[in-house]
C-alpha cells in the first residue's frame, strides 16, 4: 500500500485515479457526513452547485429530504441546515437523504468520485477508515484535504496525519514503507505534535478562527474528537455516500 496526501483537490494528479480516495474536510463537511450516516440518515448526496442541488432534491418527497447549504461558514438562506454536524440529530435526519453543498468539501468529493473506492473521513471516524484500509489493503490511497478556497488547511492535514499514523501502527509498518509522498511525512509530524491538543490546533487554524467568529466553538470541540463514531461513509454512486456495512 502506498499512501499519498494532497492538501487540496487542486493538488491531485490530473490524469490519475487511485484505487482508494479519501476526502477530508474536518471543518465541517466530512464530519457532518459521518454524523448524518451514524444518526440513521439514508444517504448524503453532495453538490458543488446550489442550483443543481435544488433541481435534484426537488425530485424527492419533502418528508424524505433535507437540504444543507454552507457558504463562507454560514447557512445558505432557505435551506433547512447549514454545515454543523451538531444539528444532525437522529430526530432530524433518520431515514432522510441529506442534499449538501459546502464551500470546500463537496469540491473534493467531486474531484475524486471516479476512484474505485471513495470514502469520507474526519477525525471523529478515523478508526473506521483505518480499519477498512488495513482490511482491504488497496494498492494506492489518496487522502485529499479540502483546504479553504484552494489553500492549505491545518485541520485537514492533521486528520490525514492521524489516519497515516494509525495505519503505520496497525500494520506495524515504518512510515517510509507506506508514504508515497513527502506530504505524508509532514502530516504525521503535525499530528504527533498536536495529538493531545487537537482543539488547540483548530483554534490556530484560519477556518477554525472563522468559525469561532460565527460562534461555532461547540462545532470545533465536536470535530476535534478522534474515533467517536463507528461509521464509514462510502460512495455508492457518483456523489452519493452511504454507510458501509462491514
Amino acid at each position: 500500500m502506498k499512501l499519498f496526501v494532497y492538501h487540496t483537490p487542486e493538488e491531485t494528479p490530473s490524469h490519475e485515479v487511485p484505487e482508494c480516495a479519501i476526502a477530508v474536510d474536518v471543518l465541517r463537511a466530512t464530519s457532518t457526513i459521518a454524523t448524518v450516516l451514524a444518526a440513521g440518515g439514508e444517504a448524503v448526496q453532495v453538490f458543488s452547485d446550489l442550483d443543481k442541488l435544488m433541481e435534484v432534491s426537488e425530485q424527492w418527497q419533502p418528508n424524505k429530504r433535507l437540504r444543507a447549504g454552507e457558504r463562507g461558514g454560514g447557512k445558505v438562506p432557505g435551506f433547512e441546515l447549514g454545515n454543523s454536524p451538531l444539528d444532525c440529530t437522529p430526530e432530524i435526519v433518520e431515514g432522510k437523504r441529506l442534499f449538501i453543498s459546502t464551500t470546500n468539501g463537496t469540491r473534493t468529493l467531486q474531484r475524486i468520485q471516479d476512484a474505485k473506492t471513495v470514502l469520507a473521513a474526519a477525525l471523529i471516524n478515523r478508526a473506521s477508515v483505518v480499519r477498512y484500509l488495513v482490511d482491504k489493503q488497496p494498492e494506492t490511497v489518496w487522502i485529499v484535504g479540502s483546504g479553504w478556497e484552494g489553500s492549505y488547511s491545518l485541520e485537514d492535514t492533521v486528520c490525514a496525519g492521524a489516519i497515516a499514523h494509525s495505519l503505520c501502527q496497525e500494520m506495524n509498518a515504518p512510515m517510509e514503507k507506506i508514504a508515497g509522498n513527502d506530504e505524508v511525512v509532514s502530516a504525521i509530524a503535525l499530528y504527533t505534535s498536536w495529538e493531545d491538543n487537537l482543539l488547540g490546533l483548530m483554534h490556530h487554524a484560519s477556518h477554525g478562527q472563522r468559525l469561532l467568529r460565527l460562534n461555532c466553538l461547540e462545532d470545533l470541540k465536536y470535530c476535534s474528537q478522534t474515533d467517536v463514531l463507528d461509521v464509514l461513509p462510502m460512495q455508492q454512486e457518483p456523489g452519493v455516500l452511504k454507510r458501509h456495512a462491514e
